[in-house]
């Protein structure tokens, strides 16, 4: 078996072509070459090392990364067209896999590689990363909700919600993937009707589209020439390629072919989806109903629920469906603080602080804190977060100096009860 030194040596020499290349232009000089050899040489022996550690391999790559943005520097002083950073690219990926195959179940470490994948648009190189790291950790939510955002940020809510879907069956100790799978469904609406009223243009204020033509300009889609091709690559390049990738919930099998469905939108398909529930919040709503199955499920779950969904304003049926989730909450824990809480902030959410409405909807919501006071089984747990609450809305700017006053004294109130 080659030792550390021979193996590092290995590594070395294959980056000798580019070094040469760096001395004929006079990127960078004699002494600055040895250097770099020698600092080079060093996170070899250290990576390849018996005891290294996952930050090893991120100090390495972070090294040449910072080598990759002085010689970009230098060439641009230079006017040298035509030095590439793919050989850099190459480098980094390379000390990655390394990294990776020798720490496999250091999730920040995939995480740094998924990173510098989108960060260099590598997107066939990021699908075959994720699958792999999930396939090791699928029980990591974030690695789970990384995937199904990037799909749906790219347009392709179909990828998105098999990722989520999947993801749900092993996440099942708590309810961060489900708040974020409601979270990108409730996003996936506030574009629809973002692009539905005009304002989803840059500038916003354009003309208002029908629902379809809404949904059709928000399936951006990723395209297939989106990815950087490496020469040390060809040997994931090949036909084994979609073995590693995730299932794709839009692929019918033929035969020994997979092939993708077109993204088309026939006169029936349109007809489906402007009568469809899914518009109206029905999704959201879905997940949450299935969550409340689970064993995580309870009064915090629920708050967690309700929190995110009175985050989007910009949605039509956030009132209905922050209705559905308190009704529940009432049902089943009526007097936990999480519940009482939910109760007393709702008639506020959606509503303008600069409105004529924002004073009637506080004095609704002090009516009800006097009724959840009494009712509740853990007054000061309610008054912590009610006192949270309030500090949030004083930060509010322009907050009218009557209102503020009274929502002061609750606050002091509410202090009273804690101590």
């Amino acid at each position: 078996m080659a030792g550390v030194s021979d193996k590092a040596r290995f590594y070395l020499e294959r980056a000798a072509p580019e070094l040469r290349e760096f001395e004929d232009k006079e990127i960078f000089s004699k002494d600055e070459i040895r250097s770099l050899v020698n600092k080079r040489s060093e996170y070899e022996h250290l990576v390849l090392g018996p005891r290294t550690k996952p930050t090893d391999f991120l100090t390495y790559v972070e090294w040449e990364q910072s080598l990759d943005r002085l010689r970009a520097k230098r060439c641009r002083r230079l006017k040298v067209r035509s030095s590439s950073s793919n050989a850099s690219q190459a480098r980094t990926f390379g000390i990655f896999e390394r990294g990776v195959t020798k720490h496999p179940g250091c999730v920040p470490l995939w995480r740094a590689y998924l990173d510098f994948a989108a960060q260099i648009k590598a997107t066939k190189r990021w699908r075959r990363i994720v699958t792999r790291a999930i396939r090791l950790h699928p029980t990591d939510v974030g690695l789970w909700t990384l995937a199904g955002r990037r799909a749906a940020r790219n347009g392709d809510m179909e990828r998105a919600r098999g990722h989520f879907l999947r993801g749900c069956r092993f996440c099942t100790a708590g309810p961060a993937l489900w708040v974020e799978y409601a979270r990108c469904e409730m996003e996936w609406l506030a574009r629809i009707e973002a692009k539905k009223n005009g304002g989803g243009r840059k500038g916003g204020g354009g003309p208002a589209v029908n629902v379809m033509e809404a949904i059709k300009a928000t399936e951006a889609g990723e395209q297939d020439g989106d990815h950087i091709a490496f020469d040390d690559d060809s040997d994931e390049e090949g036909d084994g390629d979609d073995v590693l990738m995730l299932p794709d919930p839009d692929a019918e099998e033929e035969g020994a072919m997979v092939k993708a469905k077109p993204k088309v939108f026939d006169e029936e398909a349109t007809r489906k989806l402007e009568q469809s529930p899914a518009l109206s919040g029905a999704i959201p709503m879905a997940i949450f109903d299935i969550a409340k199955k689970q064993r995580f499920f309870g009064a915090a779950a629920a708050e967690e629920f309700f929190d995110m969904f009175a985050t989007f304003d910009r949605v039509s049926s956030q009132g209905k469906i922050v209705q559905h989730v308190l009704s529940t909450m009432e049902e089943l824990f009526p007097a936990s603080p999480c519940t009482c809480s939910c109760e007393i902030r709702q008639p506020l959410i959606g509503v303008d602080v600069h409105t004529p409405a924002f004073p009637q909807a506080v004095r609704e919501s002090l009516s009800r804190l006097k009724a959840g006071l009494r009712k509740t089984t853990d007054k000061k747990a309610l008054a912590r977060k009610l006192v949270a609450w309030l500090e949030t809305t004083f930060a509010v700017a322009d907050l009218d100096p009557a209102i503020q006053t009274v929502l002061e004294h609750t606050k002091k109130s509410l202090e009273e009860l804690l101590s």
